[in-house]
């Protein structure tokens, strides 16, 4: 593995604490490879050998029951997945697969919970990301739960503009057949959310966002830190 890319490990704060010596030793049964777009790298149920690195690109986590599909949530880097499986031996609950170009370390399992039971530091970080991660699961519930489809929508898109940069024109992140599963609903229920929001100041042209009236928008969203803040 390229010397680079350990530096970019190390810069995650579940490594960042950890010795040198079980870094080394956690890195020694590592590897990277490279993956092209759409490519499955787990599948739900198979035991989690692995856990994943991701230092580029874009990974989907989905899952699948009874011949529908849902989109889970999108691994960017620099992010691990499926840490809990890792942790437990236990299968995967959910599939991941490439959505672009992406470059991805895997780390033998195994060597991952030898180093937690050794590292004192290690240990506490992993805690804390799986702490991180159980309140993102109850913030994403609490969206599926408490909002309608257009409030969903209407907050996911105030998210995506804050992390371009709060203006009034950006670019949704994925095509929208996607963005229908990630928030709960079918591309028909999505096209007619979108013309819903129109009343609010909201125009979408193919990829491209733009919110004419900022506050009305806000008003109706009504965006709370408890649900929306998924670095929390």
């Amino acid at each position: 593995m390229l010397a680079s890319d350990n530096h970019d490990i190390r810069q995650l704060g579940l490594f960042e604490k950890l010795s040198d010596t079980h870094f080394s030793a956690l890195m020694r049964g590592a590897y990277v490879q490279n993956f092209p777009p759409q490519i499955e790298l787990i599948t739900e149920g198979e035991p989690s050998d692995f856990l994943h690195f991701v230092l580029s690109g874009a990974v989907d986590l989905f899952s699948s029951w009874n011949g529908r599909e849902t989109s889970m949530a999108t691994v960017r880097p620099l992010s691990t997945f499926i840490l809990a499986a890792t942790i437990r031996n236990a299968p995967y609950l959910m599939s991941a697969r490439t959505l672009e170009k992406s470059r991805i370390v895997l780390i033998p399992s195994q060597d991952v919970r030898a180093i937690f039971d050794a590292d004192g530091d290690f240990a506490r970080a992993i805690v804390a990301e799986l702490a991180q991660c159980y309140r993102s699961v109850i913030k994403a519930q609490k969206e599926l739960k408490l909002r309608t489809s257009l409030e969903r929508l209407a907050n996911y898109l105030l998210r995506q503009q804050k992390q371009a940069g709060g203006g009034p024109v950006f670019e949704l992140d994925f095509e929208k057949r996607r963005l229908a599963s990630v928030l709960g609903m079918t591309p028909e229920n999505l096209s007619r959310a979108l013309k819903g929001l129109q009343h609010y100041g909201v125009a979408v042209d193919g990829m491209r966002v733009t919110i004419s009236d900022q506050t009305d928008l806000d008003r109706f969203a009504k965006p709370n830190p408890l649900i929306d803040d998924f670095r929390t």
